[in-house]
């Protein structure tokens, strides 16, 4: 996750300090030394909508077997204990669990803080006050497009009015909450349409989606936009962010799941900016780049634990086995200890990359989309002559 809005215009933002808190060649399990990561937890398979991107593979109903509230609880606990930092409830759609509320508040009380990621079309008044009153931190509500695109993206007439309406109902009783915005050849014509909403609707913050093919996503693969398109996306965003702090708004822009935003922000700001841009440099090289398996972790509704929220095809344990925290620290798994040193593992241009200590490889989910884990992420934009091969 890269903050645009901080790296431009220096505005410290939510998760800045575990973003940017770690020392250059630092290795630590979790966020930053003495933390674990932040866990992201899919509570349910069940979703009212489908999603053609959805990487969990959701359904209308909850699958058999998921996680009781008492096996919930006992996996709060442990991450409470390994210090992790935030918890954030994934799905499916986290709001059809009955017990949500009474979990995350239970995070809270435990020092963890818990975030909810939605397509917001359950959230009411009365729901957006039980989470407020839960202490749910950030409320991320997925936008793909405008209303006709999200619509027909998400599967559901009406879907896009019911979002923004649950965005409404949380901003206004003071509710922190934002949006989510992946980036697809199917999406990204309303782009500038989304900048511009995110300035109408006065939402605080808004994370943009680099596309990751996994799970049902993995067919997506030939939806991905192209190198120029990747471009295009974020020098737009580079130019909202501007405009938006120039006219003193603060409003946080981030980019998620595409290193190659780090680097190609360097280059922009080193042409106009030097000074500025070894400033940028030295946070980027304090994130570390892609982090799955280190300071990112996902566990499923059965208690499955993996790398991240899209390397489902690598299972490294089940807290229903050994709790959260063992199976973390201890990286048995082949594929976590490589993550943790990843670059000999490295293929291709990506070895060879001037820019690695900053991206790290990028994500290995799409790269083993093509079959080899540690191959070159195919969604990496840079040409050869950026990254110095």
């Amino acid at each position: 996750m890269i903050n645009v809005t901080r790296l431009l215009t220096g505005m410290e933002g939510t998760g800045d300090q575990w973003r940017y808190s770690i020392s250059i060649g630092e290795k630590p399990h979790g966020v930053s030394e003495g933390k674990g990561p932040v866990v992201v937890w899919n509570a349910t398979r069940a979703c009212n909508l489908q999603c053609k991107h959805c990487y969990a593979d959701a359904c209308t109903s909850r699958a058999p077997g998921e996680l009781s509230t008492e096996e919930a609880m006992a996996f709060i606990e442990d991450l409470a204990s390994f210090k992790v930092p935030v918890l954030l409830f994934s799905g499916g759609e986290p709001l059809l669990r009955r017990d949500i509320y009474e979990l995350a508040a239970f995070a809270a009380s435990k020092g963890i803080r818990p975030v909810v990621s939605t397509n917001g079309t359950l959230i009411t008044a009365k729901r957006a006050k039980q989470l407020q009153d839960a202490g749910v931190q950030y409320v991320g509500i997925s936008l793909d497009g405008l209303e006709n695109r999200h619509d027909r993206f998400r599967g559901r007439q009406g879907a896009f009015n019911q979002a923004i309406a649950g965005i409404r109902s949380c901003l206004a009783i003071g509710q922190k909450a934002g949006l989510r915005f992946t980036i697809s050849r199917h999406t990204y014509h309303d782009l500038d349409g989304v900048l511009d909403l995110i300035e109408q609707e006065n939402i605080p913050r808004a994370c943009f989606y680099h596309l990751v093919y996994s799970g049902r996503g993995s067919k997506l693969q030939h939806e991905d936009v192209t190198r120029e398109q990747s471009r295009s996306a974020l020098e737009r965003i580079i130019a909202k962010t501007l405009d938006l702090h120039g006219k003193g708004k603060r409003v946080e822009l981030l980019t998620v799941d595409n290193h190659a935003d780090g680097v190609y922000l360097y280059n922009w700001m080193n042409r106009r900016d030097p000074e500025r841009a070894d400033q940028l440099l030295e946070l980027l090289r304090r994130n570390g780049g892609n982090r799955s398996g280190v300071a990112i972790a996902c566990v499923d509704w059965h208690g499955r634990v993996y790398p991240d929220q899209f390397t489902r095809d690598v299972e490294v344990g089940s807290i229903r086995e050994r709790k959260f925290s063992e199976i973390w620290k201890e990286a048995a798994h082949p594929v976590i200890v490589g993550l943790r040193n990843r670059k000999p593992l490295l293929q291709g241009r990506c070895r060879h990359c001037r820019w690695l200590d900053i991206c790290n490889g990028n994500f290995r989910a799409r790269a083993s989309a093509g079959g080899d884990f540690w191959s070159p992420d195919p969604s990496c934009y840079l040409n050869d002559q950026e990254i110095g091969v």
